[in-house]
C-alpha cells in the first residue's frame, strides 16, 4: 500500500506519521530524508540535487522522482511507505503519478490532516528563543516558567521574524493555494480520506489508522 500523507504545516504530519510506521509497519519516505542521504552518499543523483538544496531551491522533479523510485525499491517498502513531503503541488503529483505507473505501482490511499488556519497559526507562531543559551521554547508544548523569560539562563527570550503571525500567514497562503489541488486531483481519483487534525494526537492517530486499515 502506498499512501500520501498531506498536511498544511504545523498540522503534524511528520508526528502521526511516526505513529503510523510503527503501528502498521509502512516505511516513512520524506523528501528532505532523501535529499540529506544522497547528499551524503555522493550518488549521481544526490551530487546534482546538492547545488539546489543548499541554495534553498526547489529540487528538480526528475531529480527528486528518481531518488523516490530507488527509495521505494528498498526492502522496507516492500509493503508499501507513505509519502510525506511529496507531492506540494501538481506538476509533483503528476509526476509522481507518472513515475509509479512506469513501475507498475500507484497511490493507493491519500489521507489529509486537516487543521484551521487560525490552530496552525497558533502553532506555528508558539516557538521562542533564548539569545544566550540557544534554549527552544513554545507556548503550546513547551513554555517556559515565566513567559518570556529562560529558564535556563534568564535572558529575555526571542522570536524569528519567520515566525511571527503575519509571517507565518503568507507562508501558509501559498501552501493552501497549493494543497487545494491536491485535494481536488485525489478526491476525483476517490482515494482521498480527510481527518480532523485540530484535536488530541491520539484521537487524530486512531482516525488515520482507521483510514488507511479499512
Amino acid at each position: 500500500m502506498f499512501v500520501v500523507l498531506l498536511g498544511l504545516p504545523g498540522a503534524g504530519k511528520g508526528t502521526q506519521a511516526a505513529r503510523l510506521k510503527k503501528d502498521l509497519g509502512l516505511a516513512h519516505v520524506t523528501t528532505g530524508d532523501l535529499f540529506r542521504q544522497n547528499i551524503a552518499a555522493e550518488t549521481e543523483l544526490g551530487r546534482k540535487a546538492k547545488p539546489y538544496y543548499d541554495a534553498g531551491e526547489l529540487v528538480p522533479n526528475d531529480l527528486t522522482i528518481g531518488m523516490l523510485l530507488e527509495r521505494i525499491h528498498q526492502p522496507d517498502c516492500a509493503s508499501g511507505c507513505m509519502f510525506d513531503g511529496y507531492p506540494r503541488n501538481m506538476e509533483q503529483t503528476v509526476a509522481l503519478d507518472q513515475a509509479l505507473a512506469a513501475a507498475g505501482k500507484q497511490i493507493d490511499r491519500v489521507v489529509y490532516v486537516e487543521v484551521a488556519e487560525d490552530e496552525l497559526v497558533r502553532r506555528l507562531s508558539g516557538r521562542w528563543l533564548c539569545p544566550r543559551c540557544a534554549a527552544i521554547y513554545h507556548d503550546l508544548s513547551a513554555p517556559p516558567a515565566k513567559a518570556g523569560v529562560c529558564d535556563k539562563c534568564g535572558s529575555e527570550l526571542t522570536q524569528r521574524s519567520d515566525d511571527k503571525p503575519d509571517i507565518v500567514r503568507n507562508r501558509l497562503k501559498v501552501n493552501i493555494e497549493n494543497m487545494q489541488s491536491l485535494l481536488d486531483h485525489y478526491a476525483g481519483q476517490d482515494k482521498l480520506t480527510t481527518v480532523d487534525g485540530g484535536r488530541d494526537p491520539e484521537a487524530v492517530a486512531a482516525d488515520l489508522r482507521k483510514a488507511l486499515e479499512g
